[in-house]
């Protein structure tokens, strides 16, 4: 069977929520605000035989100018796997990229394992991150919830050299996956579940975070930041060399 591979169509969600559900088993909800705020066939392509053996999707964000894609949740049918089928998607993503003006790529890969097969792919400049622990203090501190809007707008000012700035649009999707929250030198999206705090991320001033802590109601914290300690994402350039440093916000 002739492999071909194409963008869906909006007749095509059904399928394509099938195919996530089996890789990634988030829930219908979850699907419900990534098709309803950040889905757009034109920043989707898939494999079709007969029906969709594999997809990604990509986020528009920008660097040093430069429109670059955040590619997300690339999937293969658990039937169709171990014969190149995402390879083969990957360089068709990549090649139809270069086409339409992105200076690069960046991924998150979802296991340890997956770094190397996404080197072979020509993912080989790392992004890192620093994490760190925290339980709260004493003294809450004043913080507010601000919008998607609100937090682009902050976060601009607090990212560090090298950082992948998002857009508007991704930022609102953050919004369905994570509580934003601002103080006076910081900037948080995280979630908070059984008394713990898990932050995609935290910019700003960190001796602040055991105050965050007491005012949102948490015992502990685990905060992703701008950092060296670890390896977070990938990236791959298109049409352009130069290569950021610092990615946090992913989807996950």
């Amino acid at each position: 069977m002739k492999m071909r591979i194409d963008s869906p169509t909006p007749a095509h969600i059904s399928l394509l929520r099938c195919l996530w559900q089996e890789a990634f088993g988030d829930s219908d909800a979850f699907l419900d605000g990534f098709f309803d705020t950040a889905f757009s066939p034109d920043r989707c392509l898939c494999v079709f035989e007969n029906e969709i053996a594999a997809a990604v999707y990509w986020f528009d964000c920008r660097f040093a100018g430069r429109k670059i894609a955040y590619l997300y949740a690339l999937a293969t049918k658990k039937s169709h796997r171990g014969r190149g089928i995402a390879r083969a998607l990957m360089e068709e993503t990549v090649a139809r990229l270069q086409k339409t003006g992105y200076a690069g790529a960046l991924l998150v890969p979802g296991a340890p394992e997956l770094f190397a097969m996404y080197e072979k792919m020509g993912f080989a400049h790392p992004l890192t991150v620093d994490t760190f622990e925290a339980a709260a203090g004493n003294t809450p501190i004043a913080l507010r919830s601000v919008t998607p809007e609100a937090y682009g707008a902050i976060r601009k000012r607090l990212l560090p050299a090298g950082a992948v700035v998002q857009e508007e649009q991704n930022l609102r999707f953050l919004s369905r996956c994570a509580r934003l929250y601002a103080g006076e030198d910081w900037l948080l999206a995280a979630n908070l579940e059984d008394g713990a705090l898990t932050a995609m991320e935290f910019l700003g001033d960190r001796s602040a975070a055991p105050a965050v802590l007491a005012a949102l109601g948490a015992k502990t914290g685990t905060f992703r930041t701008p950092g060296q300690a670890q390896v977070f994402a990938l990236y791959r350039p298109i049409t352009d060399a130069h290569a950021p440093t610092y990615f946090a916000l992913a989807f996950d």
